[in-house]
């Protein structure tokens, strides 16, 4: 395969990043966390090679990430844990559905809720 035929490679496990339904990277920006112009330059990951992040997704379609040590969502205030289950939870089913809709990707961000 050619290297442009490829999709992104994640930078943890050196695996393909098959579609965004999968990247860490497209979830970020879903979140708001990254820009679109980082889209083509940020490093990629699959979401459980992010586990730090992937550990605040609480979908029942989703494997659940656990986390141990310092990074662990137990070590937090459990009302900003709370809080931030409920956005990456939220990106993560807008990252789920962004493909189906049909709309450029500069409407994939979940803006404010």
């Amino acid at each position: 395969m050619a290297k442009c035929d490829q999709g992104y490679l994640c930078e943890v496990c050196g695996e393909e990043v098959p579609d965004i339904t999968l990247s860490d990277l497209y979830l970020r920006y879903i979140l708001g966390e990254i820009g679109s112009r980082q889209l083509m330059s940020a490093p990629e990951r699959h979401l459980h090679c992010n586990p730090t992040l992937a550990q605040f997704i609480t979908d029942p379609a989703f494997t659940p990430i656990t986390v141990d040590g310092p990074f662990s969502k137990d070590h937090l205030d459990p009302t900003e844990v709370r809080t931030r289950e409920r956005q990456v939870t939220r990106a993560w089913q807008r990252l789920q559905e962004v493909l189906g809709l049909g709309i450029p990707i500069s409407e994939y961000p979940l803006g404010c809720e």
